[in-house]
C-alpha cells in the first residue's frame, strides 16, 4: 500500500487503509447524483511509518492504556504528551514527496480542507463524531504537510482518548489517515439526519442549516435553522436568528463575519432545497443500508456531500413479518433489567416466557399491537401497564390518541370486570405457599441431579425439555392465584382505606415483615454474616484489601482461613452463597456473573454492614417491621369500627390484610426459583463449553454467550462454530451496551417517551411514582455499579434500576430513587418491606441528581427535590 490513494482507488471496504471517513467519502464519490469535492487520502501506512520513526511514543501509549476513563487529569496530560511527540516528528521524505505530488496534481495554488479519518471512525457501531480535527482553507504544500501532522496528532485529543476508553477501543490498534480535499466555499451548509435525532423516527429527515461553513453550527457559534421533511414534504421549520457566519479568509484559514441585518432572519434554505436534500439523504441511506448523519454544503444551488456516517445512537427496530405499524413495550423496564443481554441470555429468557417477545439492541420487547388495536383489550392494557409504570401508560395513550395503530373491531367481545369488585376469594393459607415452595425446590433438585449425567447434544436437549418444567413451576395456576390474591388484595386495601379513612399508603406499613419473602430475607441474612465477621479485625482487614486491591475470588476466600475468626467467616459466607449465590445484577440474563462465581461483589456491602450496624440488627429490623405492621393493623381496624357499618368494614379489611400478608412474600419466590435453575443450566453449559474449547471448536468458554440457544445446540451437534459470527456478536453487544432502551418503541423506530401530567409538584421537583411512603432528606449517592457502592447509613440511593441483587444495600439506605420501576417491581416491594421511602420511574435521575447533593425524597406524593448543590 502506498502513502497516498485517490478517491477512485478506494471504496468502503478500505477502512484499514483510509479510515472510516475516507472510505465512506470515496464510496459516495462513485454514486450517480452525489457530488463530493475532489481529493486524495494520506493512508494509514504513512501514519504507521511516522510512528515507527518515533519509538518513544510506545512508552507513552503504554502509560495511556493503563489509565482509567475517570482519570481526567491523567488522560489530559498523557494525551498532550503524545500529540506533542507526533507533531514534532519530521515527516519522512518519501511520505512528504507523495503528499506534495498528489497535492500538485490537484492544483498546488488552490485551497484545501485537511481532515482526520481514523480507522475507528464513522463505523456502524462507533461514529467518533467530532473527536478528531479538521482544518479548513489550507493553502500551500508546506501548510498541508503541517496540518497532516496535526491530524495525526488529533488521534490523541483528550476527547478522543476518553471516547476510546469508554467504548473499549485499544489506542495501539487504531491508525489515522488524512483526507486532503478541494476547499468549497458554501453559501450554506449543515447536517442532515435521515432519522429524527430526538425521537429516532425513521420516517423523518431532520436538516440543520446555517450560512457559511458548517463548523459554525457544530461549535455552537450560531443556532441552526431546522427543517423537518416527511415523505417528500416539509412538515415543520424553525428559522433561527443567525447573526454570524464562518467564512474563508483570502490568505488561508477562516474568520467569523457578521451578517447583514436583512440576512439574519432569512431562512437558510427554501422548501424545495430542503426536500432535495432529504431525497439525497434517502439515496445515501439506501446505498449504505442504515440511517445516516450527513454533512452537506450548498454552492450556487448545487449540493456537495462532504461526509456521511452511520447514526450510532439510534435504537434498532425489532424485525417484523410485515410493514404494518407496530408497537413494542420494553420487557426490561418491567423486569428491572434495562442493560443489554447477550444472545444466549435473550434466547433462554424467550424460551422461559409465555409472552410473544421480539429482540432488538440486546433487549426484549413485547409486541402489543393487536391488543392496542382491540377496543376491548386496549383500555385494560394501557391501564395495567400504566399502573405498573406511568410513563409506559402515557406513551401508549399518546400512540392511541395519534391513531398510530388502526382500531380493529373485536369479533368476540370480552366482558369487562366490574369496577371496585373484590378479588376472587382465596383463603389466607400459608400452607399453600409452603406447598408451592416445596414443589419448586424439589423440581430444581431433580434438575440439578439429572443434568450431571448429560453432555453433548443430550445436555442441550435436557435443558430445552427442563425449561418446560420450569415454565410449569412458574406459571402454575396455584402460584398465579397466590400472587394475584396478594396484588388484588393490596389494591383493594389502597382503594378502600383511602375511601373510608383517607389513608393513601397504609398498605405500605401493613406489608412489612411478611413471611416467605426470600429477597428481603437475603438482605437480613447478609447482616447476620456481618455479625460473624465484625468481632475479627483481621478478617475485616482482608475484606478491605479485597475492596482496595481487587484480590481475585479464589485468594479472597482462601485467605480468610489464615487469620483468627476466618474459618467462621468463610463458613458464614459459604452458607450465604449456598442459598443466594445464584443471584447477581441483571440475573434474568443467564450469562451474567453470579455471586458464587464472583463473591467479591458482596464485599462492599459486607463492610458497610460491619461498620454501620450493631450485632443482631437483622432480627431487630424484622421485629420492628412486624411490630409496625401489627400496630397499623390495630389502628386501622379500630378506626373502621368507629364508622357507620364499621363492623362489616373492619371484618372485610381484616380478611384482606390476612390474605395480603399470607401471599405477599411469595411473590418474590418464583423468580428466585427460576434464577436457581438458570445457574444450574449455566454451570452445565460452561462445562460443555470447556469441552468445546478443548476440542478446538471455540477459543474461549464464554464464546457460547454470543450464540442463541438453538445455535449453540447446533455447534454442539456439529462440533463447528463460526468465529466470525461470534466476533460480530461480541462487537454488536459492546455497541448495544451504550444504547438507552426506550420504554415504548414503534416500527418506525420512534422511541415514545411518556411524561407525567401533574400540576401538584413544588417548583423544580422531579416527578416520579410514589411506591413506598415517607419523606426523607439526606445525601444522594449515585451508584451505577453495586460492586462500587460506597454508602453510609442514612444515604439515599440513586440508581437506574434495582433487582434482587441490590437488596442487601436496602438495609442501610434512608431512601431510594430509580429511573425505572413500578408499584410492584423489585425496588418498590423491598423498599416497602424495609420501610424505606422510595420514588421510582424518575426520568434521568442518575444524570440530573449529582452524587453528594442533599435531596428530599417524598415517597408519599411521588417526587424528589434537590435541596443543595453542594457535593
Amino acid at each position: 500500500m502506498g502513502y497516498v490513494l485517490g478517491f477512485d482507488e478506494v471504496d468502503r471496504t478500505n477502512i484499514a487503509e483510509v479510515g472510516g471517513k475516507g472510505a465512506n467519502l470515496a464510496e459516495l464519490s462513485r454514486l450517480a447524483g452525489i457530488q463530493v469535492p475532489d481529493g486524495f487520502c494520506v493512508t494509514t501506512e504513512a501514519y504507521r511509518r511516522v510512528m515507527t520513526d518515533a519509538p518513544q511514543i510506545d512508552a507513552l501509549l503504554e502509560r495511556l492504556w493503563e489509565l482509567d476513563e475517570r482519570d481526567r487529569e491523567g488522560i489530559r496530560a498523557s494525551s498532550a504528551d503524545i500529540r506533542r511527540a507526533i507533531e514534532q516528528c519530521a515527516i519522512p521524505d518519501e511520505v512528504a514527496a507523495a503528499i506534495v505530488g498528489a497535492h500538485a496534481e490537484l492544483g498546488e495554488h488552490g485551497a484545501y480542507a485537511v481532515r482526520s479519518s481514523a480507522t475507528a471512525e464513522d463505523l456502524p457501531n462507533a461514529s467518533f463524531a467530532g473527536q478528531h480535527d479538521t482544518y479548513l482553507n489550507i493553502v500551500g504544500a508546506q501548510e498541508i504537510l503541517r496540518h497532516v501532522s496535526r491530524c495525526w496528532g488529533s488521534l490523541f485529543t483528550e476527547r478522543a482518548v476518553t471516547y476510546r476508553l469508554r467504548n473499549g477501543f485499544d489506542h495501539r490498534t487504531i491508525r489515522m489517515a488524512v483526507l486532503v480535499q478541494h476547499m468549497v466555499f458554501p453559501q450554506a451548509s449543515g447536517i442532515l439526519f435521515t432519522a429524527d435525532p430526538i425521537t429516532s423516527d425513521r420516517t423523518v429527515v431532520s436538516i440543520d442549516a446555517g450560512f457559511g461553513f458548517g463548523e459554525a453550527l457544530v461549535s455552537g457559534l450560531v443556532d441552526a435553522d431546522v427543517y423537518t421533511v416527511r415523505r417528500g414534504e416539509v412538515t415543520d421549520r424553525a428559522v433561527a436568528r443567525q447573526e454570524l457566519a464562518l467564512e474563508a479568509e483570502p490568505t488561508g484559514g477562516t474568520r467569523i463575519r457578521s451578517l447583514a441585518p436583512e440576512q439574519q432572519n432569512r431562512p437558510v434554505l427554501t422548501d424545495a432545497q430542503a426536500v432535495r436534500l432529504a431525497q439525497l439523504g434517502r439515496d445515501i441511506e439506501a446505498h449504505f443500508g442504515s440511517p445516516q448523519d450527513i454533512e452537506w454544503c450548498l454552492i450556487d444551488d448545487e449540493i456537495r456531500i462532504v461526509q456521511s456516517r452511520p447514526i450510532t445512537t439510534l435504537f434498532p427496530i425489532p424485525e417484523a413479518a410485515d410493514d404494518a405499524n407496530r408497537v413494542y413495550v420494553s420487557v426490561g423496564h418491567q423486569q428491572m433489567m434495562t442493560d443489554a443481554m447477550t444472545p444466549l441470555g435473550l434466547s433462554v429468557w424467550q424460551m422461559t416466557s409465555t409472552a410473544p417477545m421480539r429482540d432488538a439492541g440486546g433487549r426484549l420487547f413485547v409486541d402489543v399491537t393487536e391488543r392496542l388495536a382491540s377496543p376491548t383489550a386496549r383500555a385494560g392494557l394501557v391501564a395495567a401497564l400504566g399502573s405498573s409504570e406511568p410513563l409506559v401508560g402515557d406513551a401508549l395513550r399518546t400512540l392511541v390518541d395519534r391513531g398510530f395503530v388502526p382500531t380493529v373491531p373485536d369479533t368476540d367481545p370480552v366482558e369487562a370486570p366490574t369496577d371496585g369488585a373484590a378479588p376472587a376469594p382465596i383463603q389466607p393459607d400459608e400452607a399453600l405457599v409452603t406447598e408451592l415452595i416445596a414443589d419448586s425446590e424439589a423440581s430444581t433438585a431433580a434438575s440439578t441431579r439429572d443434568i450431571r449425567t448429560r453432555t453433548g447434544p443430550a445436555l442441550l436437549e435436557f435443558i430445552a425439555d427442563d425449561i418446560g418444567e420450569l415454565r410449569r413451576i412458574l406459571f402454575a395456576p396455584k402460584s398465579y392465584r397466590a400472587i394475584t390474591a396478594s396484588l388484588d388484595g393490596a389494591t383493594w386495601l389502597r382503594d378502600h382505606l383511602e375511601e373510608w379513612l383517607g389513608e393513601k399508603h397504609a398498605v405500605d406499613t401493613l406489608t412489612q415483615s411478611v413471611p416467605h419473602n426470600i429477597t428481603s430475607e437475603m438482605g437480613l441474612e447478609l447482616l447476620d454474616v456481618a455479625d460473624v465477621i465484625r468481632p475479627n479485625p483481621e478478617v475485616v482487614s482482608i475484606l478491605r484489601r479485597v475492596e482496595d486491591a481487587g484480590m481475585d475470588e479464589a485468594h479472597f476466600l482462601d485467605a480468610l482461613a489464615t487469620v483468627p475468626g476466618g474459618r467462621e467467616a468463610r463458613a458464614a459466607i459459604d452458607s450465604f452463597l449456598d442459598k443466594y449465590g445464584m443471584r447477581c445484577v441483571g440475573e434474568i440474563d443467564i450469562t451474567r456473573p453470579r455471586w458464587r462465581e464472583h463473591p467479591t461483589a458482596l464485599v462492599p456491602t459486607l463492610l458497610g454492614n460491619v461498620a454501620h450496624f450493631a450485632p443482631g440488627a437483622a432480627r431487630r429490623r424484622f421485629d420492628d417491621g412486624l411490630r409496625a405492621a401489627q400496630q397499623k393493623e390495630h389502628e386501622v381496624l379500630e378506626r373502621l369500627r368507629a364508622l357507620p357499618d364499621g363492623a362489616r368494614k373492619a371484618d372485610e379489611t381484616k380478611e384482606m390484610i390476612d390474605r395480603v400478608r399470607a401471599f405477599a412474600g411469595y411473590r418474590e419466590y418464583p423468580k428466585y426459583g427460576m434464577v436457581c435453575r438458570y445457574f444450574v443450566y449455566k454451570q452445565a453449559l460452561l462445562g460443555e463449553a470447556e469441552r468445546l474449547v478443548g476440542a478446538g471448536v471455540l477459543r474461549r468458554a464464554d464464546d457460547i454467550f454470543y450464540l442463541r440457544f438453538d445455535e449453540l445446540r447446533e455447534v454442539v451437534r456439529t462440533q463447528h462454530a463460526s468465529a466470525e459470527l461470534i466476533r460480530e456478536r461480541q462487537e454488536a453487544f459492546r455497541s448495544y451496551r451504550l444504547l438507552t432502551p426506550p420504554r415504548v418503541l414503534t416500527s418506525d423506530g420512534e422511541t415514545v417517551t411518556g411524561v407525567y401530567r401533574r400540576d401538584d409538584l413544588p417548583t423544580g421537583a422531579l416527578p416520579g411514582l410514589a411506591v413506598s411512603t415517607g419523606v426523607v432528606e439526606g445525601r444522594a449517592r449515585v451508584v451505577a455499579d453495586i460492586a462500587r457502592a460506597d454508602l453510609d447509613a442514612g444515604d439515599i440511593l440513586i440508581t437506574a434500576y434495582t433487582d434482587p441483587s441490590w437488596t442487601p444495600l436496602f438495609v442501610a439506605i434512608a431512601g431510594l430513587v430509580t429511573e425505572v420501576g413500578g408499584l410492584m417491581t423489585h425496588g418498590a416491594v423491598i423498599a416497602r418491606e424495609y420501610g424505606v421511602p422510595a420514588v421510582v420511574a424518575v426520568p434521568d435521575a442518575t444524570r440530573v441528581i449529582r452524587d453528594g447533593q442533599r435531596i428530599r425524597v417524598n415517597g408519599t406524593d411521588g417526587y424528589v427535590e434537590i435541596l443543595s448543590d453542594e457535593t
